[in-house]
């Protein structure tokens, strides 16, 4: 059995992974409550047969928290956690940039997709909505841009008028009141922002590609982008148990 997560700036995901890499269960933790009792608690069903466990594997985008999963982890079943950039992703994936300023969610979600054939722009909707480029087997850079949420909040936090809103998807543009205009320049505006981005990429790379879409958010965009797209909620996931599949 193997534990694999990732620690994001909004969530902490982890899954307990069988012999044959499938997942047996998983539990979701926000990143704000991740504290030692609290992680505690909600691993216990993970740790059941913890003399089972052979190795952990996670990625990690939050220093502070992984540092308290490694502690926990070190203090319950002496194992350490393997941190996926510390493997040889090289052997998997070309990676064309400095690994140190790549996240390793993001070179995990890369090399989720690999096939060899197409190209893949992944669209992650995290604290950070970010771009990565895909060509064959070459991971060639990024683009990070603000979060939906984030850029949402600081609005309602900053502007004394903005009451607080869910975004949720919008059909039309014109908005008759508060909530409805907030909505739609958020909704409509991040849907400009993205069909730009991938139109802007395929100019500079002369390449076409296959568009994913993960993270959070990513159901709201589906059908509301002109590029057709795929979601997969599990991506970053995939691509650890593919790493850990293929290195360890």
């Amino acid at each position: 059995m193997k534990i694999i997560g990732d620690i994001g700036n909004t969530e902490v995901k982890i899954c307990l992974v069988d012999n044959n890499f499938k997942i047996k269960k998983k539990v979701n933790i926000k990143s704000a409550a991740a504290s030692k009792l609290f992680i505690k608690k909600k691993l216990k069903s993970i740790l059941k047969n913890r003399t089972k466990i052979e190795s952990i594997v996670f990625s990690s985008v939050v220093p502070e928290i992984y540092r308290q999963f490694s502690f926990f982890f070190k203090s319950k079943i002496n194992k350490k956690i393997i941190e996926i950039k510390s493997l040889r992703l090289n052997k998997l994936i070309n990676i064309k940039v400095n690994k140190k300023q790549v996240g390793s969610d993001r070179l995990a979600n890369s090399i989720a997709t690999l096939d060899n054939k197409n190209n893949y722009i992944i669209i992650d909707f995290g604290t950070a909505t970010t771009f990565d480029v895909i060509i064959k087997n070459q991971y060639l850079g990024g683009i990070i841009s603000p979060g939906i949420n984030l850029s949402l909040n600081t609005l309602i936090n900053r502007a004394s008028l903005i009451p607080k809103i869910n975004l949720k998807k919008i059909t039309y543009v014109i908005g008759k009141n508060t909530n409805e205009a907030v909505r739609s320049g958020f909704f409509w505006g991040y849907a400009g922002l993205i069909d730009n981005m991938i139109k802007l990429i395929k100019k500079q790379t002369k390449s076409d590609f296959k568009v994913i879409l993960t993270g959070g958010l990513a159901y709201l965009y589906k059908n509301s982008i002109s590029t057709k797209c795929k979601v997969d909620r599990d991506l970053t996931i995939k691509g650890i148990i593919k790493i850990t599949k293929n290195l360890l």
